[in-house]
């Protein structure tokens, strides 16, 4: 028997046809339980989903086992998994037996990926272990990899690689537009599930273990992707999952440093990342000194910010530990935080690109309302809208011709002794992150006058006549504003026809 699990890839061929067999898909469990138990279900309430699957079905049988935490019977199992078989399941680490048939040993669930149904292979996580995950855990489908996912840029490349791959989530992803995936991990349970993934949903990726760029050294790709263990701490390597074994956030310090040299020119590096903030200082700051002298274009996001107190609760829960230990390790944390005189750790998306540019292209920012969101498409515009801006002089924007997507006035008044007053005014791009602009009653007419019909400069003409304002310094004034609204996606050019 292998030391990981699922090491035989015919069994894994075999579990995948049974598990499709029984109808193992988010749209066949939503069918099962019907609404209001999957949604429960969805919620982490799992006991109105074992009343319902008391009835043993194939399906059942097999939600039971890998959702629910459940033991089934020996001829249920058989019943549902009659390719593969009760005694392979148990040889190859999927189930483990018990009094009175198994249990599963591994969480396996669907996943609608960009390719349709999938199958995502990890370990069980506390609440269904009963107990503390392992020093080398693999994680599941989880907040973190998910927002990585929606945030990739979904462009048909010829090489990918996913830094820190886990159970193959980014892989899965990537293999619907990359020809050809290298995903590496430093845990080498990590790549035994990954590669199962890959094979129950019939893919081929090149898994390679080692820290960093060091699998790929010499090697270059026009896509990187990482979820790397990226949790802020004194450097320990608990659980292999969110612990680097370096101190602070050094890991991801280094990992943008060193991506540069693994990007072909105009690839595009997307990484999840968490940062050290100190009193007194300004994350942008640090952030910045991290990318000085790599030569790339990026987009930095910080989606939250959370005190040492909320970010040290939030990673001490998910291991399943006792409350005691949670509260030595805990108490431990917060007095390195307290050491290091760091104020709190910010999260959030680190996109870069090797743009070529000779002063390379930097925007840091918070975006943490819902609409601000990142995806694949808004990433790609974004990067789109700045190169536009940079190959734009004045005098072509004053030219262009712009147009609104749909976007929203939002206008704020107090009543006064003559009626209501304006106090401000946001022009908002809903859906869009961070797409609102801060607007006057002049730049309000001039986005209204912004049809794709008129020449720029001769909107501005107009409305420097309408107000009796001299018009080269009014567009002295507006080009600012309109280049933060082409940045924003608040404006755009108008194709010519």
């Amino acid at each position: 028997m292998s030391a990981y699990p699922l090491a035989d890839p015919a069994v894994v061929d075999t579990l995948g046809a049974d598990l499709r067999a029984a109808g193992y898909t988010d749209d066949g469990v939503a069918e099962l339980l019907g609404p209001d138990v999957h949604a429960a279900l969805r919620r982490g309430l799992l006991w109105p989903a074992l009343r319902a699957t008391e009835t043993p079905s194939p399906l059942g049988t097999v939600l039971r086992l890998f959702q629910l935490g459940a033991e089934a019977a020996r001829s249920d199992i058989e019943n549902a998994f009659p390719a593969t078989g009760f005694d392979a399941l148990i040889d190859n680490s999927v189930l483990r037996a018990g009094p009175a048939g198994a249990a599963a040993a591994l969480d396996i669930r669907p996943h609608r990926g960009p390719l349709g149904d999938l199958l995502v292979i990890a370990d069980q996580d506390a609440a269904l272990r009963g107990g503390p995950v392992g020093h080398d855990h693999v994680l599941g489908v989880g907040g973190a990899s998910m927002s990585l996912a929606r945030a990739v840029i979904r462009q048909p490349v010829r090489r990918a690689l996913d830094l820190g791959t886990g159970c193959g989530v980014q892989a899965l992803h990537l293999d619907a537009h990359c020809e050809q995936i290298v995903a590496t991990d430093t845990n080498p349970r990590a790549l035994a599930l990954a590669a199962a993934t890959a094979g129950i949903n019939r893919m081929s990726w090149d898994l390679r273990a080692g820290s960093l760029f060091e699998p790929v050294a010499g090697e270059r790709f026009d896509l990187i992707v990482s979820n790397p263990p990226f949790v802020v701490g004194a450097g320990e390597r608990d659980y292999e999952y969110r612990d680097s074994g370096v101190a602070g956030d050094g890991l991801c310090r280094q990992l943008i440093a060193q991506v540069g040299d693994h990007l072909e020119p105009g690839g595009v590096a997307q990484i999840m990342a968490n940062w050290v903030v100190r009193d007194g200082d300004d994350w942008r700051d640090r952030i910045g000194g991290w990318l000085a002298d790599t030569g790339l274009d990026a987009w930095v996001v910080q989606r939250e910010f959370a005190d040492p107190v909320s970010y040290v609760a939030l990673w001490t829960a998910d291991a399943g530990e006792t409350a005691a230990q949670r509260a030595r390790r805990g108490g431990a944390w917060l007095d390195w935080f307290a050491a290091e005189n760091i104020a709190g750790v910010g999260m959030g998306m680190i996109t870069l690109r090797a743009g070529g540019r000779a002063e390379p292209l930097r925007v840091c920012e918070e975006l943490t309302g819902p609409d601000d969101a990142l995806t694949g498409g808004e990433v790609a515009a974004f990067f789109g809208r700045m190169d536009y801006l940079d190959a734009t002089g004045d005098d072509a924007l004053l030219a262009a011709r712009l147009s609104t997507p749909p976007v929203l006035l939002e206008q704020h008044s107090l009543p006064g002794p003559a009626g209501w007053q304006q106090i401000s005014a946001v022009v908002r791009r809903p859906g869009g992150p961070g797409a609102e602009l801060g607007v006057d009653e002049v730049f309000t007419a001039l986005l209204a006058g912004c049809r794709g019909e008129v020449p720029l400069g001769t909107l501005i003409e107009l409305l420097a006549a309408h107000h009796g304002v001299d018009a080269d310094a009014l567009a002295e004034a507006a080009l600012p504003v309109v280049r933060e609204a082409v940045a924003r996606g608040i404006l755009h050019q108008t194709p010519v026809k």
